[in-house]
């Protein structure tokens, strides 16, 4: 398998972009449209666990509309594997926070083009540390 095909990052680095455009300017149909239709389709967030795409674009719908999230890119991490998988992998920090986030996106080219298929969102905490044996 081909690891980091540079048409395919270039790809999903396309498609995160527009979700993250999407994002800080609550376009609901732009981050319904990005998601994989399907109940295998798992978002967990800050403060929810969203199994399929109906509870995704619920969720979603179900929101202020005039919510506007703006935050900042720390860091991007995008891998691909082959030509129709691939991770997007950010670490970030909302305006007027102090805390750092991480979100993590699986993508899968579809019929329809790339669409997330698990997106995992949380706030950094303490470190996790291992006791020594």
């Amino acid at each position: 398998m081909d690891i980091n095909i540079p048409e395919v990052v270039a790809e999903v680095t396309a498609a995160f972009h527009r979700y993250e455009k999407a994002l800080n300017s609550n376009d609901v149909d732009v981050l319904d449209e990005l998601f994989w239709k399907s109940p295998h389709t798992l978002r967990y967030g800050v403060g929810e666990q969203l199994y399929g795409y109906d509870q995704i674009a619920a969720f979603r719908a179900g929101r202020d509309p005039g919510f506007v999230l703006n935050r900042d890119l720390l860091k991007v991490w995008i891998v691909t594997y082959g030509r129709d998988f691939g991770t997007a992998n950010c670490e970030f920090q909302r305006h007027g926070g102090n805390r750092t986030g991480r979100q993590s996106h699986t993508w899968m080219r579809t019929p329809e083009g790339w669409r997330i298929v698990a997106a995992h969102v949380s706030l950094l905490g303490e470190a996790t540390m291992m006791k020594k044996p």
